[in-house]
């Protein structure tokens, strides 16, 4: 399946994120280093030319706040689509990283989502996932979450997009999406 050409914007550092908890369906504001995040993926969409292109966002705080930054001075209106919102975490959500079980195996910080008690779990996330890449009638810029920004390029580009992590998990810049190519613009 082709899919449109795609911008993904991971939401800036949150609280939370800087005291390693899992946010999952909760909202955690960004720090001033995430609002820096946000100004700097605004400065690079500021340098492409999105004529034509539809701009949806997670309807959680945390993306919402980044898409007020980033597309504030770039696009006339923002959809929320609930699909955008970050994985479920269940009774994991608002819990310290450290004090979770953390799985053998080969990305640990990846299974603590899988195995999370009442989560929804990689398998729900990716038909989630899916469902929206389907509806998407062209071009987007898309505002959303860590690991549901890796699961949409890991659908269009493959898993090599999601297998060398980044020391920043997609925080201040924005992957684009073309024709099943992945490239990073920092």
């Amino acid at each position: 399946m082709s899919h449109p050409e795609l911008y993904i914007l991971r939401h800036g550092e949150t609280e939370w994120n800087t005291e390693n908890r899992m946010q999952g369906e909760l909202n955690s504001p960004l720090t001033q280093k995430g609002e820096m995040d946000a100004a700097r993926q605004g400065e690079i969409l500021r340098t492409l030319d999105l004529t034509g292109f539809a701009f949806l966002c997670s309807p959680q705080g945390r993306a919402f706040q980044t898409a007020g930054i980033a597309l504030g001075r770039i696009a006339t209106d923002v959809r929320t689509d609930d699909r955008l919102r970050e994985i479920g975490v269940g009774d994991w959500s608002g819990l310290l990283r450290d004090d979770l079980p953390m799985p053998e195996g080969k990305d640990p910080f990846m299974a603590q989502y899988e195995i999370a008690p009442n989560g929804e779990g990689f398998e729900r996330l990716e038909t989630r996932c899916r469902a929206f890449l389907a509806d998407l009638q062209g071009p987007s810029v898309l505002i959303t979450h860590g690991i549901t920004s890796r699961m949409l390029r890991s659908i269009v580009a493959g898993e090599g997009a999601v297998s060398v992590p980044t020391n920043h998990g997609g925080q201040g810049c924005i992957y684009h999406l073309k024709d099943g190519v992945q490239k990073l613009l920092e």
